[in-house]
């Protein structure tokens, strides 16, 4: 004989179901929910990031800023490279729009970097030695902050003075060239290494391969040609002010401010703005350093990230530090 639920127990299941299908829905939508508010907070972060950057970095109109007499300041901080701040292209429009404004009783490039590329660092070089013979009447002064070696004493080495702090890290008056050699890794890893090239040396100094004493004949001729023109601009700029008894003045070692005034590698000790306020005669300083916008300062950045890989890591970069 068949049994059938009573009907009391029939509508208790009923309402269960009901209970559990409200709860799941409940459960769903909360999740919903949580998901929206997680998507608004994180476009809310975003938003104030931007905000942040923006502020950063704000436009600056120099004609207003700059229609009464004033000390133009440009500013070289960093690694002196075409792809970062201290890029040639950058530095040297802040100069021209410093010499070109015809209230700047004087500039100062304020320098704070450890080198760079020798070719940048020429670049800005040639152009202040351009810059002094276009405007004669403009005093240009260099102002070394905490450190101005190698490659941002090349740039320094142009102006009419050197101003420092007693602490600063100056000179590094040299060229290096960094690589690494993995002829022993790959060895005990079981790797063969396979090379193809059109030209007897087109694969020298690679880091797979035993370095030969030819390729390293080779590159320090180029190393020391380098250095040697490096040599010629800073007594070309310095002239009779550099101590050249000294053995060491272009052996790449560093001094302090102090030490570098007895060298002739710095004329006197001073900040920015006791150049401005003393020597030029105009307290008040205006900034002509180039500026990125934001977008354009993220965009780089992910290029860069993007753009620098194993090349950079396995390859030989030549550089003044």
């Amino acid at each position: 004989m068949e049994s059938y639920p009573h009907k009391d127990e029939k509508q208790t299941g009923e309402w269960q179901q009901s209970v559990i299908n409200k709860l799941a829905f409940a459960a769903v939508n909360e999740q919903k929910r949580a998901r929206r508010w997680g998507i608004f907070f994180k476009l809310l972060v975003f938003i104030y990031l931007a905000a942040v950057l923006y502020l950063y970095t704000p436009d600056v109109d120099l004609s207003a800023a700059a229609t009464g007499k004033h000390t133009a300041l440009v500013e070289l901080k960093g690694v002196i490279a075409a792809d970062k701040e201290a890029n040639a292209d950058d530095v040297v429009t802040g100069l021209r729009d410093a010499f070109d404004n015809k209230n700047a009783a004087g500039v100062i490039l304020r320098i704070n970097s450890p080198g760079g590329s020798p070719v940048q660092a020429g670049y800005i070089n040639d152009e202040i030695k351009r810059l002094r013979k276009e405007h004669p009447d403009t005093p240009f002064y260099v102002v070394i902050s905490d450190i101005c070696a190698s490659g941002g004493y090349y740039v320094a080495s142009a102006a009419d003075k050197i101003y420092a702090d007693k602490a600063s890290i100056v000179g590094s008056i040299g060229v290096r060239m960094d690589g690494f050699g993995f002829v022993d890794t790959i060895k005990k890893l079981g790797v063969e290494r396979r090379l193809l090239t059109a030209g007897e040396h087109k694969g020298f100094l690679d880091p797979f391969l035993p370095a030969r004493q030819e390729d390293i004949e080779q590159v320090q001729e180029l190393l020391d040609d380098i250095h040697q023109q490096f040599i010629d601009v800073v007594k070309a700029g310095r002239g009779d002010k550099l101590k050249e008894d000294e053995p060491d003045l272009f052996s790449g070692y560093v001094w302090t401010g102090e030490q570098a005034v007895t060298l002739g590698l710095v004329d006197e000790l001073g900040s920015a703005s006791y150049v401005a306020r003393e020597v030029i005669g105009e307290e008040t300083i205006v900034d002509y350093t180039q500026t990125e916008d934001w977008l354009t300062r993220v965009g780089k950045r992910f290029g860069t990230a993007l753009g620098r890989g194993v090349g950079e890591v396995l390859g030989a970069s030549l550089t003044l530090k």
